[in-house]
């Protein structure tokens, strides 16, 4: 079998099972509650300043944080589910070279980590965009601005779907990799800011922020890692663990 037949194999194991619909309806209920922050949200002197600048609503739409983490959540689900069904061996035996079934694996779930990064993106600029006309501020973020951050959150879902792929490859138990990823993703990064100076900028949150192309005024930051500075760290990031399950799976039992 071709990689490509093996890539496409992962695609439809994820686009054929309930797992996607759950993840969009997160990404729902986030541009849902954006809205409402719009809408009904304030700051402490009563105003709407986080809305009243372009930069400042491109800071309220930036999803690329997010979309690290709920993709990290979705690719540790998807791949660890596998060994716990035990689909994973039809995918083995099917594909014998298992550095390519599970390339193929990160593969597929890069693609829907972006596809989440995407949507989720979409859906919370359409949420403000429909939000704004109940204020006294316009939509004044540029299309290209928009754009820009369409692109990141689609990368760093993609980085994210990696990670916790990798985690998920490792652990091979879906409780063990969503709480592995949470792990990597949410407390790891501030006890890194805590240990390491200057470390704040290169975290993942941080780096999706930067990749957004958010101010640091905006974002409430000193400074900031560049676009390609963050695109490269992001990637080590998510290929740190990836290449720990690919080395994992070649030195184990299948399951």
């Amino acid at each position: 079998m071709t990689f490509a037949r093996v890539v496409r194999a992962e695609l439809r194991k994820l686009t054929t099972t309930k797992m996607p619909w759950g993840f969009l309806a997160v990404l729902a209920a986030i541009s849902a509650t954006t809205a409402s922050t719009v809408v009904w949200g304030a700051d402490a002197d009563g105003t709407k300043g986080f809305i009243s600048t372009a930069a400042d609503q491109r800071s309220l739409m930036a999803f690329a944080a997010n979309a690290m983490v709920i993709a990290g959540l979705f690719g540790a689900i998807a791949v660890a589910r596998e060994y716990g069904h035990g689909t994973v061996i039809p995918t083995f035996l099917s594909s014998p070279h298992r550095h390519r079934a599970v390339l193929a694996q990160l593969v597929a779930v890069a693609i829907g980590g972006a596809v989440l990064g995407f949507v989720g993106t979409a859906l919370t600029v359409i949420a403000v965009a429909a939000a704004l006309p109940t204020t006294e501020f316009a939509f004044m973020v540029s299309l290209g601005s928009v754009a820009s951050l369409l692109a990141a959150a689609s990368f760093t879902g993609a980085a994210g779907a990696v990670l916790g792929a990798g985690i998920g490859t490792v652990v091979r138990n879906t409780g063990g990799a969503v709480t592995g990823a949470v792990v990597a993703l949410i407390i790891v990064p501030p006890l890194i800011v805590q240990l390491i100076s200057g470390a704040s900028s290169w975290v993942p949150s941080a780096l999706a922020v930067a990749l957004s192309g958010v101010q640091p005024e905006a974002a409430g930051v000193e400074s900031q890692a560049g676009t390609a500075a963050a695109l490269i760290v992001l990637a080590a990031w998510a290929g740190v663990p990836a290449v720990i399950g690919l080395v994992s799976v070649q030195r184990r039992d299948v399951v």
